[in-house]
Formats: structure tokens, C-alpha cells, sequence
């Protein structure tokens, strides 16, 4: 058997809404807080360009890079949000963002090399580089600094054998935005910078940048599942520097063909018709943030940082617990609240819990009163 996946480690997040599914099949009800999916359905537009698409036999493969009105479509998007001008040619459709990480890593990454990231940070950038036998090396990010990229520390762990440095803003699980300073000072690393930005869209203070408006030594991964509500047509992109690109698309005949040709005519509505959509969920998900911002403070979580965007609240919980493992299952089992232990996202998470508020303010607030009553009974 393969070695490295004996360390790769557990999505621990899976682990919990598994467990609540079991607890559900058996007549609870469970809330969740845990999973990082968007609680509203797809838009309309984009619904029925998915059936037209169905019905017009656009059901057969695709261009390889992607279908060339998709890839048209973010161009112009990048023109528009980030006033970046980027190739068509540049870009690379893939089956939801996680193929776009992992051909990236293949392309930068041989076996022994090492790849930068944070703790905390999304636990599934070290399997990545696990798989690609990459070493991943962790920078730490501190509560106190708002957990915000340390260029001081990041040069501490360049080598000879970096070859990337993950960037993730709005970061999961923090919902922290990156400044502009902490991107101009990655840009002079001279070190390829994979930029994470699939949240963008979920932005409520600030405004959401792209690596792209500072260097293009980056690839920059996205995606259409968080901002436009479309996690199960599995629809993303890697936008790279053109000399890669013949060789990511190598990668992408070879592994996965082409992404899926009726989600790539469901991304046209979505860049064109879906940008009222994306307003009001984003309207509502800043007013579920408001709220379980405020139930947690006067429960005594600590929020160190406010999330900025995503949907995520990153607490620190270590005056209820030292174990967030043990603490989000007996919250799930006793309260019957689905929450995300810190330590999935690093050892630099433990005493942390995440709380996702992508479920509607009703489930919110009788989750926010369950955990209130299940607090109150520990301290007793």
C-alpha cells in the first residue's frame, strides 16, 4: 500500500455530518453548523440553463480547457470585478476547484519538494500535497494578529525545495481577509503563489482582492460552488501563467477528460444572469452573520478576529474545553448541534470551534439556544 496515504488525515468535518446523519436516520433533529455548503438552491437562471442544456444534448464532451464561452465569460468577469485582464487561454476548467489544486500541485511538485501553508488553514491543502509527494510546511497564524499571513514567518520557511505558497482569502475557517500589504510583500517572494479564492462573492467587510492584481507568478483556483450556490454541478477553474498551460491541460485529458458539459452551460448564467441572486444570498448570509456573531459573545466564545467573509465564525472555545474534537461531538450528541472541531484545520485550531452560518437564521437562533442550555448544564 502506499505509504503516504497513511498520512493523510481525516476530513474531520465529514466525520461530524456523517455522525449527524446517523443521529437524524434515527428521528433527532440535528442542526448544521458544521458543513461549509450553502443551505439555498441553485438560482433559477442557472437551473434552467442546466435543463436546457439537458435538453439541447449538450451532454457530450467539452473542450478540454473548457467550453470556450465559459472561459470567455471569466475572462471578462476578471476585467470587471478585479480590472485584471486575463487570457482565456489562461484558464482551465475543472470538476470543482479541488482537480485545480491537485494538477497544480502535480505541475510545481516532485517527490521531497515542499509546499508552504497555514495553521490554521483548509485541512485538504496537505493531502493535496501529500498525494503529489509534497512535503507540506506550516506557517502559523495567530488569533492576536488576526490571523493574517506573517511575511516574516513565511520567509523563515522558504528553502531550495518551495515550491508554492498556499494563499486563502476569505480564508477557511477564519472568513479573514488577506490585506493588500501581506499580498505585495507575497508578490516579492518571487514564489509561486496558489491563491485560493473561492469565496469571493461572500465578502461583507472590505473588498475581496485578487493575487492576480499583484504578480503573475500565481495560479489563482475558484470555483462556482459558494458564490452561486452550485457545490453539487462540481464547476471550477485554475487560471495559470501560459506557459503551463499545455502541460495542465496534458494533466486534464489524461485524468478527467473535461469538466461536466451541462454544469460548464449552468457557469455561463451563473457570470451572466445570476448577479441579483448572488446579492440577496449574500445579503442574507451577512444577517446570520450578524447574529450568531452576537449569541456567541454572550454564551463567552471568544472571537478574536470578526469573520469578514465566507461563512464562517472561527471561536475560540478553550474557557468551555481543551479537546474541540471531544467538545463538537458531545455538542452534536447532548445538544444536537453539528459544529466543526478547530483542531481539524491544524494543530494550530485546537481550543477553537467553527460555526458556519450557511443554514437559515431560524435553525440559527434554536441552534444558538440548544448550545446556550448545553453550556449552562456543563457549568453546573
Amino acid at each position: 500500500m502506499n505509504k503516504t496515504i497513511d498520512r493523510m488525515t481525516p476530513f474531520i468535518v465529514m466525520d461530524v455530518l456523517e455522525r449527524a446523519n446517523e443521529l437524524q436516520s434515527k428521528g433527532i433533529d440535528i442542526i448544521h453548523l458544521e458543513v461549509g455548503e450553502p443551505d439555498f438552491d441553485m438560482p433559477e437562471c442557472i437551473t434552467n440553463a442546466s435543463i436546457d442544456a439537458l435538453k439541447n444534448g449538450n451532454t457530450h464532451y467539452t473542450h478540454s480547457l473548457g467550453d470556450p464561452v465559459l472561459r470567455q465569460a471569466i475572462s471578462k468577469f476578471y476585467k470587471k470585478e478585479y480590472n485584471v485582464v486575463v487570457d482565456p487561454e489562461c484558464i482551465l476548467v475543472t470538476s470543482g476547484s479541488s482537480p485545480a489544486i491537485l494538477m497544480t500541485l502535480m505541475l510545481l511538485c516532485e517527490s521531497g519538494d515542499e509546499v508552504i501553508m497555514s495553521n490554521p488553514g483548509y485541512p485538504c491543502y496537505k493531502n493535496f500535497a501529500l498525494a503529489c509527494q509534497a512535503e507540506p510546511v506550516f506557517v502559523a497564524l495567530q488569533a492576536e494578529c488576526d490571523f493574517q499571513y506573517d511575511i516574516e514567518e513565511i520567509k523563515k520557511k522558504i528553502t531550495n525545495k518551495t515550491r508554492a505558497i498556499f494563499v486563502n482569502s476569505p480564508m477557511n475557517p477564519t472568513g479573514t481577509l488577506v490585506n493588500d500589504q501581506v499580498y505585495k510583500e507575497l508578490a516579492a517572494l518571487d514564489v509561486p503563489i496558489i491563491s485560493d479564492e473561492i469565496y469571493h462573492g461572500l465578502v461583507y467587510e472590505g473588498k475581496a482582492r485578487s493575487i492576480l492584481e499583484f504578480t503573475d507568478n500565481a495560479f489563482v483556483v475558484s470555483g462556482f460552488s459558494k458564490r452561486f450556490a452550485m457545490t453539487g454541478l462540481r464547476l471550477g477553474y485554475v487560471i495559470a501563467p501560459k506557459q503551463f498551460m499545455r502541460l495542465l491541460q496534458i494533466m486534464q485529458q489524461n485524468l478527467f477528460i473535461c469538466a461536466p458539459s451541462t454544469a460548464q452551460k449552468a457557469g455561463i448564467a451563473a457570470i451572466n444572469e445570476a448577479s441579483a441572486d448572488v446579492d440577496r444570498m449574500h445579503s442574507i448570509y451577512n444577517q446570520r452573520r450578524i447574529y450568531i456573531i452576537e449569541r456567541l459573545k454572550k454564551m463567552g466564545f471568544i472571537i478574536h478576529t470578526e469573520p469578514q467573509g465566507a461563512f464562517y465564525v472561527f471561536c475560540d472555545a478553550r474557557m468551555f474545553t481543551n479537546d474541540s474534537y471531544k467538545f463538537a461531538f458531545d455538542v452534536l450528541e447532548n445538544a444536537h448541534v453539528g459544529i466543526t472541531p478547530g483542531v481539524d484545520f491544524g494543530t494550530g485550531g485546537e481550543g477553537f470551534i467553527r460555526f458556519s452560518y450557511a443554514n437559515s437564521i431560524e435553525n440559527i437562533e434554536k441552534a444558538m439556544n440548544r448550545l446556550e442550555v448545553y453550556l449552562l448544564k456543563k457549568q453546573q
